[in-house]
């Protein structure tokens, strides 16, 4: 399937697995949709942060057809969204069609998943990737750079990588500045807050294949989904951790 395709079946409820491994070539992109009121700051934030927060578009206010994909609707065009009211959890929904008001403004910002394919077809496995998986991600100790309303802990992907080919995943998922670009850690978990890699707080652990897998750690768009929390605004909507939205942008021509 190519980018359209694979909407075109998330819109009419034919499709509902992970996007990770799908419409391969194409950009992916998390969604966070705020209040209008609160979107410059946001914006902030995201150029405070710009290896978890990439901004791939910025619609204009009341908008949810993005100029990076042709004949799309973020309201309807995701797998699964998640609602925060007051900060706090809410429900998970397939579509926004009764829920959003045009008052309010969405982000899509860069994934690691656009980067994946580059990297297997240089020869590189990933198990999530080949099985059409949710990759495992955690909360770390760093912190983000605050703006007014929104601050918070970054959140990396890991990816077991072959001691031999860590430079080479370097070297690739570095072009990839829009889709959270190099690694920003490589090996000891414990060095930067995750306590047990087994219990990732999103996604799916995948064992390492070899003895000699490193684990590598790349900056994750679900940092801005837990600064939103912290920030307690009145409503917000993001993509389900894994659900991605994506884009008409060629892997090869964006990074």
């Amino acid at each position: 399937m190519n980018s359209n395709q694979l909407r075109e079946k998330i819109r009419n409820n034919q499709f509902n697995e992970p996007t990770c491994g799908y419409a391969k070539g194409f950009i992916q992109t998390n969604l966070v949709i705020i209040e209008t009121k609160y979107a410059d700051d946001f914006n902030n934030f995201c150029d405070n942060n710009p290896k978890p927060c990439p901004i791939v578009e910025r619609l204009d206010s009341g908008s949810f057809n993005p100029k990076t994909a042709q004949n799309a609707d973020l309201r309807t065009d995701l797998v699964l969204y998640r609602k925060f009211i007051n900060g706090n959890f809410d429900c998970e929904l397939n579509n926004l069609t009764e829920e959003i008001s045009f008052d309010f403004t969405a982000f899509l910002l860069g994934c690691s998943f656009s980067f994946e394919n580059a990297l297997t077809e240089s020869g590189i496995y990933l198990p999530h990737f080949e099985n059409k998986g949710n990759v495992a991600m955690y909360s770390t100790s760093i912190d983000t750079i605050p703006s007014k309303y929104f601050s918070g802990p970054l959140v990396v992907s890991m990816r077991w990588i072959p001691e031999d080919k860590v430079d080479q995943a370097v070297k690739i998922t570095k072009k990839y500045k829009k889709n959270h670009g190099a690694p920003i850690h490589i090996g000891d978990p414990y060095k930067i807050g995750i306590k047990s890699i087994e219990l990732p707080d999103f996604g799916e652990y995948w064992s390492p294949i070899n003895k000699n897998d490193v684990p590598v750690f790349w900056a994750c768009g679900v940092t801005p989904q837990l600064s939103l929390e912290k920030s307690k605004l009145p409503l917000v909507y993001t993509h389900s951790p894994g659900y991605m939205f994506v884009t008409d942008l060629k892997e090869n021509e964006y990074s």
